[in-house]
């Protein structure tokens, strides 16, 4: 976790009008991102590259459908063969394993950027 050093006031004597006021919308600015001053409300905090630890996604374990779509033709009606159906199924379950990893990385990603 990064750590952030609180910001001097701004000084009051020796400083023109403008350059106080650019200087405290900096200063509050730079707070608000640091999650650190009296303004933070809490929900405005920069996320800092250290503060993101999320495993990247197992490699995908599906590159292409390997059911053919072939079958036999029973009076009039085309049905597939039992194994082409099987490598249907097991293309399915691949793909929805790929599917359900992906989601587990976002989701962990999206709960650690939320905070």
């Amino acid at each position: 976790m990064a750590r952030f050093t609180a910001i001097p006031n701004v000084p009051q004597a020796g400083v023109d009008y403008w350059q106080s006021q650019i200087l405290n919308a900096v200063k509050t600015n730079v707070e608000l991102l640091a999650g650190i001053g009296s303004e933070l409300d809490g929900a405005s905090k920069a996320i800092t590259k250290s503060s993101v630890n999320v495993n990247i996604a197992p490699p995908q374990t599906m590159s292409q459908v390997t059911a053919r779509g072939s079958g036999f033709t029973i009076n009039s009606v085309q049905v597939p063969s039992l194994a082409d159906y099987g490598e249907l199924v097991g293309n399915v379950q691949q793909l929805a394993n790929d599917v359900a990893n992906l989601r587990n990385t976002l989701n962990n990603l999206i709960n650690q950027l939320k905070g």
